[in-house]
């Protein structure tokens, strides 16, 4: 399948399906759904193992020594909490469409005893239309939430404009494992297992077959790397995890 066929497909592929809610509603909508049981389905689902992916993730970034942090499809906080301990920026801006989410990232944050000069801000906004001004941020990352964007080129492109020259992006993602027999094996859990587990803790399996349809759509590996260079970044680069469950993907603002 060409990358064209696979971002068209990313784009249409909805959590509800509906016919009068466009993507970014329809995800906006899911993740209110399951904000009050997202930290704890992902502890369950994962088995602890996304908060070692994170962890490497963002000691990718402690080189690059950012002071001022904008962490796309925040969600709960999860990447902005461990960015502050790991990477001790002064400011750390994160931001989401869901407000569910958003409010348990603020109710975690008042009670996260984090380094004493890094504040720590969540704010409600659109990937695609950030609300902040060009060359703002010396880093970015989003985990887990590239493949929520509407328009995945489009929220690229936003990122790059909002960095300044040079600053490195951070996306953490799902991929599709190449090895034999554990792509098929993995498969069969995430898109058999997965979703009835979420709708037994959630209420919301439709939440978590999306989650194994948007990740077949994702153009991954390779093919994202072209995204990041397409959308203004350079010299992309990625590191498969866990057998190729996920991968980190890391480039740079020309």
């Amino acid at each position: 399948m060409s990358l064209s066929l696979l971002l068209r497909d990313l784009s249409t592929v909805k959590p509800y399906k509906t016919s009068d809610k466009d993507k970014k509603q329809e995800v906006e909508l899911m993740f209110d759904r399951i904000s009050g049981k997202y930290d704890l389905l992902n502890k369950i689902l994962s088995l602890g193992i996304d908060r070692r992916w994170r962890k490497r993730s963002l000691r990718m970034l402690q080189a690059h020594q950012p002071n001022n942090l904008l962490d796309v499809a925040t969600g709960t906080g999860d990447m902005a909490f461990m960015a502050a301990k790991i990477l001790q920026p002064s400011r750390i801006t994160g931001i989401d469409l869901s407000a569910g989410m958003l409010e348990v990232a603020r109710k975690r944050s008042a009670s996260f005893e984090g380094p004493d000069n890094t504040r720590i801000e969540f704010l409600k906004g659109d990937a695609e239309n950030l609300p902040f001004a060009d060359n703002s941020f010396d880093a970015a990352t989003v985990t887990f939430g590239v493949r929520n964007f509407g328009d995945l080129q489009k929220g690229l492109q936003e990122m790059q404009r909002v960095l300044q020259p040079g600053a490195p992006i951070m996306v953490l993602e799902f991929t599709k494992p190449r090895i034999f027999p554990f792509r098929q094996l993995f498969g069969i859990y995430f898109r058999h297992i997965l979703p009835l587990i979420g709708s037994w803790t959630s209420g919301d399996g439709r939440a978590y077959r999306y989650l194994y349809e948007s990740v077949q759509a994702f153009p991954d590996f390779e093919a994202f790397n072209q995204e990041l260079i397409k959308a203004g970044f350079q010299r992309p680069t990625f590191t498969p995890l866990s057998l190729g469950i996920c991968a980190i993907y890391i480039a740079f603002k020309k």
